[in-house]
């Protein structure tokens, strides 16, 4: 089978099957569902994360021991987690036990039972989940930055939910979001390893064929564009936690390298990173420091975050704005420019050597119908950026409103 082609099939009822043939010992296989965080009403703020967890509790067709079994029977890793948009159940397992392993996920998605005896039990799981993340400021402050960012919306409601929210679901309530949002039109049946496409279709067939097609359009609303708040949150935290943000680029937006490359220059992994030589080599003022971007189906933001001592703040906040207008005002030279690419080059290729992460990735191009696009076509649209393209986009990012949210 040839390592680069990507096959492509959809079912009559609209369920989308994605194959990355890959000379592996092993095959990645899974279920994305497009709904998330962003699909619930807000008293029941949590419910898709509920959700992902309470489906391996029972089905139509096993019991939550008999998941068990089944998952030590596939002898590989059965996985699931939740995004503001997603819902993904997975597993990494011998090419030989395929047909076990989609029967499993079928009925996990298709079929869950919301027993009550076992899901009361799960909800004091993600009730512990909720109080291990509020113990990780470096974690939470995404959440609350987002609750910040997106003021009033879905997208600013957390993943994990509160524990007022989570004891409002019931089983019907859980079964309607299930029915209403696990649709064939709104999945991708993804898989990468050594099988045939026609093999994963027959399976999707006999497994997937019966679900049901939504007869619904999509409710989701845009987000309103992110105002330049202000917040200061007392955590009592050793360190202060600061992260500065603002409005960026959808995954369809065809400047997405564009994107990655200028985060990589301000404040990506590398030590070389701009904010990483100001703010930690020069001034030592703080440990680490990471810029990051976060694209979604129709919107996204790109966000600073570190931490330093109370009494930094001030200077930190200085260096930051000092180098976001630098990259406003002039074009980046050449030669700089071309060692970041090289950079990109680097990380790009080590990342197409996770495999799991592959098949994840494309299964988000697929969902939301994106190009797919390989190490190769990535290689050749970042070396056509050019200095004025990374001008433009730090403008259109950098010149506006920017909010910012610390903990102190």
């Amino acid at each position: 089978m040839p390592d680069n082609n990507i096959h492509l099939s959809t079912l009559n009822n609209q369920l989308r099957i994605a194959l990355m043939p890959r000379r592996l010992p092993v095959v990645y296989v899974g279920l994305m569902v497009g709904c998330g965080t962003r699909d619930e009403q807000q008293p029941l703020n949590g419910l898709a994360h509920y959700i992902e967890h309470c489906v391996f509790k029972g089905t139509s067709l096993y019991s939550a021991p008999q998941i068990i079994r089944q998952t030590e029977l596939i002898g590989g890793e059965v996985n699931a987690y939740t995004t503001k948009e997603e819902t993904v159940f997975y597993a990494a397992t011998l090419p030989s036990m395929l047909p076990r392993t989609i029967r499993l996920l079928s009925q996990l998605v298709l079929n869950p039972t919301f027993p009550d005896d076992e899901t009361r039990k799960e909800r004091q799981v993600i009730f512990d989940e909720i109080e291990t993340y509020n113990d990780s400021p470096s974690d939470l402050i995404y959440d609350d930055f987002e609750a910040l960012l997106f003021r009033d919306h879905p997208l600013s409601l957390p993943i994990l939910g509160n524990k007022q929210s989570l004891r409002r679901i019931t089983q019907k309530k859980a079964r309607e979001f299930v029915d209403l949002n696990y649709t064939a039109d709104n999945m991708v049946l993804f898989a990468l390893g050594n099988i045939r496409f026609s093999t994963l279709r027959q399976l999707a067939e006999q497994y997937l064929g019966s679900a049901t097609r939504s007869r619904q359009a999509s409710s989701r609303l845009l987000p309103p564009d992110p105002q330049p708040l202000t917040c200061n949150m007392s955590k009592r935290t050793h360190q202060a936690h600061v992260m500065l943000g603002g409005k960026s680029l959808p995954l369809s937006h065809p400047e997405q390298y564009t994107m990655q490359l200028l985060t990589n220059i301000v404040g990506g992994a590398s030590m070389n990173s701009m904010l990483n030589l100001s703010l930690r080599e020069k001034h030592g003022l703080v440990y680490n420091i990471e810029m990051t971007h976060n694209p979604m189906s129709d919107c996204g933001y790109w966000s600073i975050y570190y931490s330093t001592d109370q009494h930094n703040i001030g200077s930190c906040s200085e260096l930051i704005n000092q180098t976001l207008r630098s990259l406003t005002r002039q074009p980046i030279n050449l030669s700089t420019l071309q060692h970041h690419k090289r950079q990109l080059y680097s990380q790009l290729a080590i990342a197409a050597l996770n495999y799991e992460n592959n098949a994840l990735n494309m299964a988000k191009q697929v969902l939301y119908q994106l190009p797919l696009t390989n190490y190769q076509q990535a290689y050749r649209q970042i070396n056509n950026i050019t200095p004025q393209q990374l001008l433009e986009l730090a403008r259109m990012l950098f010149s506006q409103p920017i909010a910012q949210l610390t903990y102190t």
